[in-house]
């Protein structure tokens, strides 16, 4: 008689394109062989993605409704054997993770599920859905192994990742690759995998922010993979010093500018150089502060902090005697 595909996919023959892609979401994620360890898990895995590849094709899916599985696939009626009208010859490409990472956009079985917005989820960074895992991966990152044994997750992988003060200000993308231990599909055996990990850095974040990747670490058949976490480290800088959303600049000025006033050149972020007045007399502790310069507030981009600019003053290492008697008679007594 043949597969019936939409037997396969749990739907009635008269099943919308919505319902079937529906249907495939959830037979493929429940039998996906990173996930199911049943024996016949990826044969199964395999005809679910058969079914859905005629199905949500219209074309395939009239001539499949019309000569079932077998005839679909030779060209001729599977009841009387004899030519049909279509003289379409189906042969399945084999390859049902190809079909998955067409559907969900990715390789990785679960990328999907990575969202910064899930309530329950994280702090600082990405957190994990899976509308299939069982309850007790739900509550605390326990589930059954085969023979009844419990995982248990491994402890979070922690990373430095270090961003310079022009990367904080703009916003980046960085991408880390990452070496893991992964499960193959027999459950059972191991295979070592490169993956590449977008981490996104959004315009402000402090030092200190963590980024989590759940479960992107190391896979066994006894385990739980580890959380990848990445926390942000600031680069040290040649102008400037960080502290929180504001930049610190220290300028070096002579004690002549200092009691004299001066005009100083004050870079900035942007690699721009605001002209900065000082007609007062700069005294030790002297700062001068730029509304706007700084780093952008994390919480609301739109707006920056200062730029604060501390003053250091350099003293000549001799004065001519000539000079020190016309600064003794002009400047004040203490």
């Amino acid at each position: 008689m043949g597969k019936d595909y939409y037997k396969i996919l749990g739907i009635p023959k008269g099943s919308s394109e919505e319902d079937i892609k529906k249907a495939y979401r959830r037979m493929a994620l429940r039998f996906h062989p990173d996930k199911n360890t049943e024996a016949n898990a990826e044969e199964k895995f395999k005809e679910i993605a058969e079914a859905y590849e005629v199905l949500s094709h219209p074309k395939k899916r009239l001539v499949y409704d019309q000569l079932g599985e077998e005839g679909f696939k030779t060209g001729s009626s599977s009841s009387s054997g004899a030519p049909g009208t279509s003289t379409h010859h189906y042969t399945f490409h084999g390859d049902p993770h190809a079909t998955f990472a067409s559907f969900f956009g990715g390789s990785n079985p679960f990328d999907m599920f990575f969202s910064a917005n899930r309530s329950h989820g994280r702090a600082n960074g990405f957190s994990f859905h899976n509308d299939h895992g069982n309850d007790a991966e739900r509550r605390g990152g326990l589930s059954e192994c085969p023979g009844g044994a419990r995982k248990q997750q491994d402890p979070p992988v922690v990373h430095e990742l270090k961003v310079s003060l022009e990367e904080i200000f703009h916003g980046c993308t960085k991408r880390m690759k990452i070496t893991r231990r992964r499960l193959n599909p027999d459950g059972r055996s191991l295979r070592t995998e490169d993956k590449i990990l977008n981490i996104v850095i959004k315009k402000g974040w402090k030092e200190g922010t963590k980024i989590t990747f759940p479960k992107e670490g190391d896979q066994t058949p006894e385990n739980i993979p580890a959380d990848i976490v990445f926390v942000l480290k600031d680069k040290g800088h040649a102008h400037f010093k960080r502290d929180g959303s504001n930049i610190i600049f220290n300028c070096k000025i002579s004690l002549k500018e200092a009691l004299c006033g001066c005009t100083v050149s004050i870079p900035t972020l942007e690699k721009r150089l605001i002209s900065l007045p000082c007609h007062d007399i700069i005294k030790p502790g002297t700062v001068k502060r730029l509304r706007g310069e700084g780093l952008p507030f994390p919480k609301n981009p739109s707006q920056c902090g200062d730029l604060i600019v501390e003053f250091s003053v350099r003293f000549p290492d001799r004065i001519p005697p000539q000079s020190k008697e016309i600064i003794r008679l002009h400047l004040p007594p203490s």
